[in-house]
């Protein structure tokens, strides 16, 4: 009998409770279409990252990988170096595989700025960024490329860190961009939302959620019935996916 060539490249999703993954889904259609058919994309759900090295281990034809939740940061001592984007950011959501060794990336910067600028309007000049996880710090570096000055609105209050029990309409009414770096509101829990003053919200105000199932999170749907532009993460995932696959085949 013949045997059955393996797949020459293998690439991969790391993180916590993936199934839902988008990356796995597109990946897999992107192979499709450009006719791969021995590359191969796999989720590889992590109780812990110390557990990375055992990926690695199992799999010798990894080529590359996306890293996600909750793992952006302690991924980091694991690789042999940094882009200057992801050193800077001080996250990762892309790994190169190379003769070198492991080069971390952050095309997360990428894919949210190139989603954003279209809905920038001249009163978008302060944000609030829900959450202080790695995606936030992708966040925070495009907000102060743009020169757009920021505040972090975490549980706990902090330097440039508000409480979100010290939001307050004041504080709302001079922040018109509201950037949801949190997972609540992601499917299933659907009814989850951060717990902001949502009454204050305006036509004026731009609420973009990095969360893309459901497409319409409760959090954008505050904004909305009340004028508010909206815009979920799907766009930001296909630029940062695209992102990616430039990188691993450079």
């Amino acid at each position: 009998m013949e045997k059955t060539e393996g797949p020459k490249r293998k690439f991969g999703l790391i993180g916590k409770n993936i199934d839902y993954s988008f990356s796995r889904g597109y990946f897999r259609e992107k192979f499709l279409k450009l006719g791969l058919e021995n590359y191969r994309y796999d989720n590889y759900e992590l109780d812990d990252i110390s557990q990375f090295t055992e990926v690695l281990e199992k799999n010798p034809h990894l080529a590359g990988l996306n890293v996600t939740i909750p793992y952006k940061e302690t991924i980091i001592p694991y690789l042999d170096s940094l882009d200057p984007v992801a050193r800077d950011i001080g996250a990762v959501n892309t790994v190169k595989k190379t003769p070198e060794g492991l080069i971390g990336y952050n095309t997360d910067a990428f894919g949210f700025e190139q989603a954003l600028l279209p809905f920038l309007k001249a009163n978008h000049k302060k944000a609030l960024i829900l959450g202080t996880g790695g995606a936030s710090k992708a966040v925070a570096y495009v907000l102060d490329k743009l020169r757009i000055d920021y505040l972090f609105v975490s549980r706990r209050a902090g330097a440039n860190q508000l409480a979100y029990s010290d939001m307050d309409q004041e504080t709302m009414a001079t922040y018109h961009m509201i950037i949801n770096c949190t997972p609540l509101g992601t499917w299933p829990d659907v009814e989850a939302k951060p717990m902001i003053p949502y009454a204050v919200l305006n036509p004026h105000y731009l609420l973009f959620d990095l969360i893309y199932n459901p497409e319409k999170t409760a959090f954008l749907e505050e904004g909305e019935k009340r004028g508010a532009t909206i815009s979920n993460g799907l766009k930001m995932l296909e630029l940062q996916a695209d992102r990616a696959w430039e990188i691993w085949n450079s």
